[in-house]
């Protein structure tokens, strides 16, 4: 029996057609993957079975209910439920208050008291077979934990349905694998989930069937057990990809970026390297290493209480972002919406903002003609996909929001360029664009930071990569001797000061 049954689902926003006649199912007690890249009506179609969006037109059943006019509540009654990539979690309350939200808002008792939820929440937890007290506040858990609290909450709810929206970006290979563990439990006792991911190898691993779609349209719909990782990416993209081991380097002449027994506190310490002109390095670590830290440190947002940087020869006083921007380091952040954007801002504002000076007249006015011709040219090299630079960023999908703010900074044309998680939440294809991108501009001499938990991204990007744990470089290995086992098992030893 099927739990979901869309058919011939269309909706539009104003001229765009998001979603053109989509036939979408998920049977009761399955996985069902979703991939498609960005843009490709993935996150509208969600929004609809959700209650968020109405179709224009098509049908939905839900449970073998027939839907007329959906809405969030009705959703969250019929057993849907959506674990966002964000959790949509509340930090400052406990584990009980984010497991029993739901009883608790509609409690009609004039006071409503923590321990009347408790033995419900210590039910749901044990059921889950999860080690958490139900007192501490969330933020005080790591995020796979949260991740647990996010799944017993739609429990709570009495779900059928669980949305699972990349569900596993900020976790390791061992949280991951007891993750897939507690879902094919859940599956087993008749639970439904629709799991969206870029990583293709743990929709292989986990899911039961795979939609495919692009443009808009469900492409292909297999059994995962008949598919190949090759295949998928052919179907999604309408072409083939491959990537390979890099095993061509650029770097050359002496370094442009050195970094001397680098500190902060609390954050990492004593951390050296080097970065030659077209050199390629990547850094890993797991969550917690030190490494985003240290990107911020480079960039002047969290300076370094100790250590030295140099820069073309040069020592380099790093105290906020002005001092590494007249040094020519660039950065693109984790967080794209938050930190690279301003996302109710147009494309063409976007791109220019760090630019501004270029296309200042003699009157130290704005040339608009000028900068429109110059983002144009941006635009048309990173492969955005727009109709027009004026729209709003965040009219964009995230691949081509990522784009924006690279284009951003490769219009300073800065020596040093630092991607932190550079394709985290994108699609196959729009990641191939940003790869080509990185490593015409490593041919032309630009030095390149990758920081990043995605083995295989590093491996054919990179000429070196240092792993981080504990705020320390534990190892580094060439790209060209390492292998994913090698790599992934280097990011996982706990450093020296942590064993026991």
């Amino acid at each position: 029996m099927n739990f979901i049954d869309a058919k011939q689902v269309v909706k539009n926003f104003g001229g765009v057609q998001a979603l053109k006649g989509v036939d979408f199912t998920v049977e009761t007690g399955e996985i069902m993957g979703l991939i498609g890249e960005n843009g490709c009506g993935k996150s509208t179609l969600m929004k609809i079975i959700s209650g968020v969006y109405q179709p224009d037109s098509g049908t939905l059943e839900i449970a073998g209910k027939r839907i007329e006019q959906n809405n969030p509540f009705e959703a969250i009654r019929l057993g849907v439920s959506v674990i966002y990539q964000d959790l949509s979690l509340f930090p400052n309350l406990t584990v009980i208050e984010n497991i029993c939200l739901g009883p608790i808002i509609g409690d009609d008792s004039f006071f409503s008291r923590q321990g009347r939820y408790r033995d419900k929440a210590l039910a749901i937890l044990r059921d889950l077979g999860v080690d958490i007290n139900p007192e501490d506040l969330l933020e005080d858990l790591p995020i796979a934990k949260q991740q647990l609290v996010a799944i017993a909450r739609a429990l709570a709810n009495d779900s059928k349905l669980l949305i699972l929206d990349e569900p596993t970006t900020a976790l390791t290979r061992r949280e991951i694998v007891q993750l897939f563990g507690l879902l094919g439990d859940l599956k087993q006792r008749g639970l439904s989930f629709i799991f969206i991911s870029h990583k293709l190898g743990e929709i292989v691993e986990i899911c039961d069937r795979l939609t495919i779609m692009r443009d808009g349209l469900v492409v292909g719909i297999e059994r995962v057990a008949d598919l190949t990782i090759d295949k998928i990416e052919s179907t999604m993209l309408g072409r083939s990809l491959e990537f390979r081991k890099k095993t061509t380097s650029y770097a050359s002449g002496e370094p442009v970026l050195q970094v001397e027994n680098l500190s902060k506190k609390n954050h990492f310490r004593d951390v050296s390297f080097s970065l030659r002109a077209g050199e390629i390095l990547g850094i890993s670590g797991l969550l917690g290493s030190g490494r985003t830290e240290l990107a911020s440190a480079l960039f002047g947002i969290g300076p370094a209480d100790s250590g030295r940087i140099t820069i073309r020869g040069q020592a380099a006083a790093i105290r906020r972002v002005g001092d590494s921007i007249r040094r020519g380091v660039a950065y693109v952040p984790e967080d794209r919406l938050t930190q690279g954007l301003v996302l109710n801002h147009s494309i063409e504002n976007n791109i220019a903002v760090a630019t501004l000076d270029k296309y200042l007249n003699p009157l130290r006015l704005l040339d608009f003609r000028k900068m429109k011709s110059e983002v144009g040219r941006w635009i048309e090299s990173l492969r955005i996909k727009t109709d027009d630079g004026r729209k709003a960023a965040n009219t964009l999908s995230g691949g081509n929001q990522q784009k924006i703010v690279i284009a951003k900074w490769l219009a300073m044309n800065p020596s040093v360029l630092i991607l932190d998680g550079p394709t985290v939440g994108i699609d196959v294809g729009a990641k191939s664009a940003i790869y080509e991108t990185i490593e015409q501009n490593a041919r032309d001499g630009m030095a390149v930071i990758i920081i990043s938990d995605e083995i295989p991204e590093l491996l054919a990007n990179c000429d070196r990569i240092l792993v981080m744990g504990g705020g320390r470089v534990t190892g580094e290995v060439a790209a060209a001797e390492a292998s994913e086992e090698k790599l992934q098992e280097m990011m996982e030893r706990l450093p020296v000061s942590q064993r026991r």
